[in-house]
């Protein structure tokens, strides 16, 4: 039950990535992040006539949010990346059981090809062979012919 709830998750964020919401909520995040950067820059602009001290812990608490935004992605990204790895391997799986079950086939049907080779030359070495034996046949019969034909006479 635990599998198939696993499953229903990854399938539902397969659907919410092709369907372009994951991408959707991103860039409504960024523009959410962007609007904040320009808010603390408004705030910056406003602080330049505070002294030096007040600017410089501005600056230290902008750039530890920064920092933090560039964890939280790489984080994300991870998890990304980890979450789509099963997915990856099972492909690859599927991928090279394809490849071998075609190449099976290709093998299945050059022998069977071979074999219909080899009896089509078989029936035509019989062929040959009973052309041949006929050919032979009607001589003799010929010469048994004028021995007949000198018996009616």
């Amino acid at each position: 039950m635990d599998k198939l709830f696993q499953f229903g998750r990854k399938a539902w964020f397969l659907v919410r990535v092709l369907s372009g919401y994951e991408e959707r909520r991103i860039r409504a995040y960024r523009l959410h992040l962007q609007k904040r950067i320009e808010q603390a820059q408004a705030r910056k602009a406003d602080l330049r006539t505070i002294p030096e001290q007040v600017i410089l812990s501005e600056v230290r608490r902008m750039v530890e949010q920064m920092q933090a935004l560039n964890r939280q992605l790489v984080e994300t990204e991870a998890a990304i990346e980890e979450y789509f790895k099963p997915i990856d391997k099972s492909a690859e799986i599927i991928m090279n059981m394809q490849l071998q079950k075609d190449e099976k086939q290709a093998k299945e049907m050059l022998k069977v090809m071979q074999e219909q080779a080899m009896i089509q030359r078989e029936m035509e070495q019989k062929k040959l062979e009973v052309n041949s034996t006929n050919v032979s046949q009607p001589a003799p019969e010929k010469e048994s012919m004028p021995s007949n034909q000198e018996h009616l006479k």
